[in-house]
């Protein structure tokens, strides 16, 4: 049951961020055309498609976006053993939703990689293969600022500034489960790194919570270190005799 509401947060964000994802693919337009202001113009959906990261980051290789899509499997993996051993040292609850957010967004994102190239035949027209280069699609578009810093701002004035990423269910995810662990990092990332030295949980661990294994904690098998297995007397029942 512990392993269920961190994989089911997990889940549900992934089944979510494909929802809006095909949403989004069959019955937007891409680019200008197809927006949709929901706040004004500051915030508006906006149908977009990028080969690279969260938030459009991308390599400029050849084989970029295939070195990319193996390095999110490669993290995919550690994020799902750290998880799972955390689950089982019964780290604190903040910590490991954290860590939920951040898989579950990575694996969305990989998802579009590894198959929409196929699927939604959305790979560049130089990828190599369809496999592994699918572009992820992104839809909400923050338009921030764009234009020209105050020239009376040190070092960074009059330079031209666009402030207006696009993102995904699966980007906010991760910056989500990323930022509350800067944020509260005093306890939850503590508890990270103490998390391996704190004994496993005694209702599922064959020892108990002094260490030893269960049956030497069980009445009348105490064994004390380095000596002969000694039996521990029951209460003696007296009587009075007349």
């Amino acid at each position: 049951m512990k392993y269920l509401k961190y994989y089911g947060l997990a889940l549900f964000i992934i089944a979510l961020d494909q929802a809006v994802k095909m949403l989004v693919h069959f019955n937007m337009e891409p680019g200008m055309m197809g927006e949709i202001p929901v706040f004004g113009q500051w915030f508006k959906l906006h149908y977009t498609i990028n080969p690279g990261m969260a938030f459009g980051v991308e390599l400029g290789l050849t084989y970029g976006k295939l070195v990319l899509t193996l390095f999110r499997l490669a993290a995919l993996s550690g994020l799902f053993w750290l998880l799972n051993r955390l689950i089982q040292r019964n780290a604190k609850t903040g910590l490991l939703v954290c860590l939920s957010l951040v898989l579950a967004g990575a694996f969305g994102n990989v998802i579009d990689s590894i198959f929409y190239g196929v699927l939604l035949n959305n790979a560049p027209y130089d990828a190599p293969s369809p496999w592994f280069h699918g572009q992820v699609i992104d839809m909400f578009f923050l338009d921030i600022y764009d234009g020209e810093l105050p020239s009376w701002i040190p070092f960074m004035g009059g330079t031209h500034v666009s402030l207006w990423p696009i993102f995904n269910v699966a980007d906010a995810s991760i910056f989500t489960g990323i930022a509350t662990l800067l944020v509260f990092r005093n306890t939850l990332l503590i508890d990270l790194t103490d998390v391996t030295n704190k004994p496993a949980d005694p209702i599922t661990s064959n020892t108990g919570i002094d260490g030893l294994p269960r049956e030497q904690n069980e009445p009348g098998n105490f064994r004390a270190a380095g000596s002969e297995e000694t039996a521990v007397p029951g209460p003696v029942q007296s009587s009075n005799e007349e």
